[in-house]
């Protein structure tokens, strides 16, 4: 999974990613550089570690996220993202928008003052730029095609051109796209375009040390911001949470005692958060071999949760023997949650759970 960490200069998005990748990239003004940081992490899943541990799996793998924090300099006004990074951010499986809520005389606002929603405007604005150039070439292009095609040869064309004629209506009543109802043959008809205001939004509110003890509220208190579709928001002391990073677990556990900051950790929280916004499980397959967590979309059946561990096994398969990942650490085998009737048998259209260990059983 990549999630594209965006925001205006000075904001401390470079902050927020070093908080996340416990990296030392540097900060203010992004350092004087041009190319993306990039910093991978694992998902952290208790249930993979203690059963990998229970069934002495030799090696134990997990999810992972890729987060590619973008220079803020390369958003110019009325122009959208550089040219340089729109490859990069419309891989991404959704943006992180990390908005100012700290003040600081040394690190002045480019704009002058601490105003959320006006930064949510500005870096809204710039993406939509972005998505309404695609529309526009693509809808000349397509025009084009549309007029040396025999009429039984234009439905797709007509369908996409209908659909893009929408989404340019939407723009330029200033919607992002996220905020249309789109039916998954929309998506797939756009899929190709990697439009950017239609990915899923996670607002970091990246707020000062004082802020740090009362998040909850912070965010209450901004919870009328313009957000729109699949879109959420968090509050998070970005330069608490970098400091913390370079701890110990015991010494930043300590810290935040003391600080009455949230035991959860900005990794953690970014984590839950981005799965529920994406609509995302995790479900398991542990033997000795290896322990690894495999990451898939809600209401995936067996046969395509198959097809993420290699697409030879969704080919061949025949049933998958699946227990929960609860069951099985309170019985302790595979042998004794099959005896107890936990360890049942499934076939191809069962939808996967969150937490789900499988075993798959394919011929090819």
């Amino acid at each position: 999974m990549d999630l594209a960490i965006v925001g205006l200069e000075r904001s401390g998005k470079t902050t927020v990613f070093n908080a996340l990748t416990r990296g030392s990239a540097r900060t203010g003004g992004y350092g004087g550089g041009l190319e993306p940081n990039l910093g991978t992490v694992k998902v952290p899943d208790e249930r993979l570690d203690r059963l990998s541990g229970l069934l002495k799996a030799k090696k134990v793998t997990h999810a992972e996220i890729r987060y590619i924090d973008f220079p803020g300099s390369g958003f110019s006004k009325e122009k959208g993202p550089a040219a340089q990074y729109l490859a990069g951010l419309s891989r991404a499986d959704a943006l992180i928008h990390v908005v100012r809520l700290f003040s600081s005389e040394v690190v002045p606002h480019p704009e002058g003052s601490i105003d959320p929603a006006r930064d949510l405007s500005i870096l809204d604005l710039e993406l939509a730029f972005s998505d309404l150039a695609v529309i526009d070439r693509r809808l000349e292009r397509l025009e084009a095609e549309l007029r040396s095609r025999k009429a039984s040869d234009r439905e797709a064309g007509e369908r996409e051109q209908a659909i893009l004629l929408r989404f340019k209506a939407s723009i330029e009543a200033e919607q992002p796209l996220r905020s249309l109802d789109l039916s998954a043959e929309d998506l797939k008809t756009v899929s190709g375009f990697g439009f950017l205001t239609l990915k899923p939004l996670l607002v970091v509110l990246n707020v000062g040390d004082d802020d740090g003890s009362r998040l909850a509220e912070v965010e209450a208190e901004h919870a009328s911001l313009p957000l729109a579709g699949r879109s959420a928001l968090v509050a998070l002391p970005g330069k608490i949470e970098e400091d913390l990073s370079q701890m110990s677990a015991e010494e930043a556990a300590e810290f935040r005692a003391e600080m009455g900051i949230p035991e959860e950790s900005a990794l953690d929280r970014m984590i839950k958060e981005s799965y529920a916004l994406l609509g995302l499980i995790s479900f398991l397959t542990v033997g000795e071999p290896e322990g690894r967590a495999w990451t898939v979309p809600e209401g995936t059946p067996a046969v395509k949760a198959a097809g993420a561990i290699h697409s030879d096994i969704e080919r061949g398969f025949i049933r998958a023997e699946v227990t929960r990942s609860d069951d099985l650490l309170r019985t302790g085998s595979y042998a004794e949650a099959r005896r107890q009737g936990l360890l049942r048998t499934e076939g191809k259209t069962y939808i996967v759970q969150d937490g789900d260990v499988v075993h798959v059983l394919f011929n090819v």
